[in-house]
């Protein structure tokens, strides 16, 4: 059997892909060599796809201009033989010793001092040495591979960042930005800046400061901006240099990932995902996850969304996920199908585990693949397999790919403001003294959002009035940074007949994180039907509810309170229960236009904002078929290629639950009893009265066990 490549495409694949990143190398180098066994066992669970090369310049380059791609030679050709396709990773992402030796200043100078050699991700991305030696092998390693039968697409670097560089490069090139941006007008920089404060005037570019010990946002925050936009600068260098030798039907892709928590958390602070996804032909991303007794959907469906968002709705590849992974992560029987499906429900086309087998040596010995150390069939090898097998159908996996979402609410979401609520930390101004992070208030609403089954988009601060006018309502958690533009054109959409949701610490400052002079919030205060000037810790705060909230048991504001001042005819949701502060409102929304802005002006706890926004979608007027069984089933839609509406059942939790389907359809995807071994258990699965093929109506009651699902398709 051989690999077929003439229907995929540059910009989305043709089929489901499901695999895990493979690596030759690692095993040879013990003696072993199971390569074709490896690819029968691939074969036989179902996976079409492997990643290589990316984690090996070492290897490809042993010494300076001598190369060696025996062991891509060995993949690429063991894979097409098994009928496998291949995505081949450029090697830049860990850079070889002998290159460090012929010029250390290819490892970046971070605040902590200079790197050291040994880790992965330490180099200085715009180093002339790192990009000479990067480009020369990117070159003689895609000019080997492209006209190879198997490779359907290349990964360009892995995860990248700019890796806190402030090496005197990264300085140099931030300095010529400056001058460039202000056309070389030094007091039009203090200016914006306002660098009189504490002398940090600049009045010689020859003067130019080392800016890591800087206390000014603005130059500090800019300087984060100038970062996020070399690593765009440099995905793109390197995707114009494979674009040369790939084919027409080959694509470029990159595998994105988040703020780190010991799992993947919220928006990266070090990429900007929106702008730096312009650079690949389909965006692809890197999703970890608590799982066994934590695991939730959240991450998977936080991550897919984000990702989904970076090309407004085009379909994106999962380019590694979790197998066994680290300790406290190895999937109770049954979790690692329904997580990977979950991938599916929010428009993956790909799933794909770092990695294949566990590695024998070195840092990531016990982040565990699909085969544990003794490279034998395991439950969680088995229980791929019955995914991989299913989706293999026509009539699953042809009527899951591609799933597009039509999302009636979107987040806004900002780098600039990320980076801003790290120097003015919520809690309390300064970048000490608080543990609050702009990440923790982006989930509290994403979190609250995805348990009442309201599926969203992001959109960046800068999106345009026609991708706004796309939904029906905007939340904006926390958007400390928003330019005129962003205010003006959500007063559009707000007039225009939208909803629009903000929170605390919004609309404070522009992008150069200069805090407005106006009354705050900037440019809205008629939108939202109020305006405040301060705001403090709160300390035995009670929240209060109101109006249509007045159901809603109060709760301990939390962080930050802003003392709200509602206009006559402000509808005021929630006050303050406090002696001090009662004539203060903390929730407030306001009629303006055709539409409508509601303000949250302290944090609440998860049950209160579930609340707070089950009444604002209820106001909004857009429940979904999913809102009805919020806290019971997860549920997920979109529409496939045919046009057909594909729910996704998702039962995060290790009870059954016995739900009325929201829904009318075949079930394409039946819950399925998977036993310790891995493997279908049959005995359980004939007492499963929900089968694949069979048709609900609306209304049936349907019966979906622990960590499990039913995917209905109508």
């Amino acid at each position: 059997m051989t690999t077929k490549r003439g229907t995929m495409g540059r910009n989305r694949v043709d089929h489901i892909l499901f695999g895990a990143a493979y690596y030759d190398e690692y095993l040879t180098m013990k003696g072993i060599d199971r390569i074709d066994e490896d690819m029968r066992m691939m074969k036989d669970a179902g996976l079409n796809v492997i990643r290589i090369a990316e984690s090996t310049w070492s290897t490809c380059e042993p010494q300076p201009g001598v190369f060696d791609f025996s062991h891509v030679d060995r993949a690429l050709d063991a894979a097409h033989r098994a009928g496998i396709s291949v995505i081949v990773g450029t090697p830049t992402y860990a850079v070889p010793s002998w290159l460090v030796k012929l010029d250390p200043n290819v490892i970046a100078v971070t605040p902590n001092g200079q790197g050291k050699y040994g880790a992965r991700q330490i180099m200085n991305i715009v180093n002339p040495a790192y990009r000479f030696y990067g480009e020369r092998v990117i070159r003689k390693l895609i000019a080997h591979v492209a006209d190879h039968p198997a490779v359907i697409g290349y990964q360009v670097d892995n995860e990248t960042k700019y890796y806190d560089s402030v090496s005197n490069d990264m300085q140099r090139l931030f300095v010529k930005y400056l001058r460039e941006k202000f056309h070389g007008d030094l007091g039009e920089l203090n200016r914006h800046f306002g660098l009189d404060y504490w002398s940090n005037r600049i009045d010689s570019w020859e003067d130019f400061p080392d800016v890591t010990a800087t206390i000014n946002e603005s130059l500090g925050g800019e300087f984060d901006k100038f970062r996020r936009d070399q690593v765009r600068q440099f995905l793109q260098w390197q995707s114009d240099i494979v674009r040369e030798y790939a084919h027409d039907d080959q694509f470029i892709t990159h595998n994105f990932d988040f703020e780190w928590r010991g799992y993947s958390y919220g928006v990266q602070p070090a990429v900007d995902h929106f702008k730096a996804a312009t650079a690949v032909d389909i965006t692809g991303v890197d999703i970890y996850h608590p799982t066994e007794d934590d695991l939730t959907g959240k991450e998977i469906a936080f991550g897919g969304d984000m990702t989904r968002s970076t090309k407004d709705g085009q379909n994106y590849l999962v380019l590694e996920t979790e197998a066994q992974g680290q300790h406290g992560w190895l999937p109770f029987p049954g979790q690692l199908r329904l997580q990977a499906y979950s991938h599916l429900a929010s428009g993956a086309d790909m799933v794909e585990y770092w990695h294949w087998h566990s590695i024998h040596n070195s840092f990531e010995t016990y982040w565990k693949g699909l085969l544990s150390h003794d490279l034998e069939p395991n439950p969680t090898y088995r229980e791929a397999g019955v995914f991989g097998r299913e989706i293999a159908r026509p009539e699953v996996g042809g009527r899951l790919v591609h799933l597009k979402k039509r999302n009636k609410v979107a987040i806004m979401v900002s780098n600039e403001s990320l980076t801003a609520l790290d120097w003015f930390l919520i809690e309390a101004g300064f970048p000490f003294g608080g543990t609050l992070k702009y990440n923790d208030v982006v989930r509290n609403v994403y979190d609250a959002l995805f348990e009442l089954n309201v599926e969203c988009d992001f959109i960046p601060s800068d999106a345009s009035a026609e991708r706004l006018g796309k939904y029906e309502m905007i939340v904006a958690p926390a958007l400390y940074c928003a330019p005129q533009e962003t205010t003006d054109r959500l007063r559009e959409f707000v007039s225009n007949g939208g909803h629009l949701v903000a929170t605390m610490r919004s609309f404070v400052a522009d992008d150069e994180v200069t805090v407005w002079h106006d009354r705050a919030p900037h440019n809205l205060t008629d939108v939202f039907g109020m305006t405040y000037s301060q705001f403090t810790r709160p300390k035995n705060v009670p929240v209060e509810f109101a109006g249509p909230l007045a159901g809603v048991r109060p709760v301990e504001a939390k962080s930050l309170i802003e003392l709200l001042d509602a206009a006559d005819g402000t509808e005021v949701l929630a006050s303050y229960g406090h002696y001090a502060w009662k004539g203060y409102a903390a929730i407030t929304r306001h009629a303006f236009g055709k539409g409508d802005a509601e303000w949250i002006a302290t944090l609440l706890d998860a049950d209160a904002i579930r609340e707070v926004l089950r009444e604002a979608v209820d106001h909004a007027g857009i429940a979904g078929a999913g809102t009805g069984l919020a806290g019971t089933l997860t549920v997920r839609q979109g529409v496939n290629t045919k046009g057909e509406t594909v729910t996704y059942l998702l039962n995060y939790s290790a009870e059954p639950v016995v739900a009325a389907s929201p829904v009318a359809g075949e079930v394409v995807v039946a819950p399925e009893a998977i036993g310790r071994s891995g493997e279908l258990d049959e005995a359980a699965n004939a007492g499963i009265a929900l089968k694949a093929g069979s048709r609900v109506a609306e209304g049936d009651k349907l019966e979906i066990g622990p960590w499990n699902l039913a995917v209905i398709v109508g």
